[in-house]
């Protein structure tokens, strides 16, 4: 490898790694090489792909991962309608946090992943998948349920919050400091579901995405409130690995899940 590299520098006659003290580092121009060897393997695999698409229907494996703020409502119609559209794929939804979903896409185990926004890491294309908001659930409260609630007016707070592996906790966290929220004690839990089963049978609360309670809201042993003053919306993204062109079969099956969130999403239209 590093004959390799070396002849690619006296080829272009500039570094594209930097050599100090046991660290090898890309340089601006190795930073920029790579940048286009990337897009050429894209464009490679784009060229594959659309030939490969004539003369045959879509078919193959796919594996896609989600939080389960993506899974509890908006896989299930999504599902439904693409192994209906698409019987000759083979699909597999993993349910994880978005720090091991995150290293599944980079190690090139999953086709994409829909993750909370952050800042990236080298070797992953992101992009924009929907916005959605943060709500407060606790146990039913027929007076309280739907109606917007300021965290600041009714502490001290007990909250059930994801740990800090989740991309979430930072982003609660930064949003209960930065509005005078008071916190009387912290419980972690990284069982979305379990967190839920557990706010409904106690006195204590969770912040939740507003997605994921929009299908079933009828029905839930919930009281979910709208935070706002100020709202704290949460960006999903979508993660895909940088080198890798999105398969056909892939590309179809996150048509869908974005249909769908994006319908479920209007439940909540007003309310924030």
């Amino acid at each position: 490898m590093s004959q390799h590299i070396r002849k690619l520098e006296d080829r272009f006659g500039v570094r594209l790694f930097s050599r100090e003290k046991g660290r090898v580092t890309p340089t601006p121009a190795g930073d920029a090489y790579y940048r286009r060897c990337v897009e050429m393997l894209r464009l490679h695999e784009t060229t594959n792909q659309a030939m490969g698409a004539f003369g045959r229907s879509l078919s193959g494996d796919i594996e896609v991962g989600l939080m389960p703020t993506m899974t509890r409502v908006t896989l299930a119609p999504a599902m439904r309608r693409f192994i209906a559209a698409y019987p000759n794929v083979a699909i597999r939804v993993v349910e994880a946090f978005s720090t091991t979903l995150t290293g599944a896409v980079l190690n090139g185990g999953m086709d994409f992943a829909i993750v909370p926004s952050f800042a990236g890491r080298p070797g992953l294309k992101i992009q924009h998948f929907l916005t959605t908001h943060e709500a407060l659930v606790s146990r039913m409260d027929p007076d309280a349920h739907l109606r917007p609630v300021r965290l600041a007016d009714i502490g001290p707070l007990k909250l059930v919050l994801p740990t800090a592996a989740n991309t979430r906790r930072m982003l609660i966290e930064t949003y209960l400091a930065s509005n005078g929220v008071e916190v009387e004690r912290m419980l972690e839990m990284d069982s979305m579901m379990g967190a839920l089963h557990f706010v409904a049978t106690s006195d204590w609360r969770s912040v939740v995405p507003a997605i994921m309670l929009a299908a079933d809201m009828e029905h839930l042993p919930l009281c979910v409130q709208p935070i706002v003053d100020p709202v704290a919306p949460l960006d999903l993204v979508v993660i895909e690995r940088s080198r890798n062109v999105i398969s056909p079969p892939a590309a179809a099956f996150l048509a869908l899940l974005r249909e769908e969130t994006e319908r479920l999403n209007r439940f909540w239209e007003g309310h924030f």
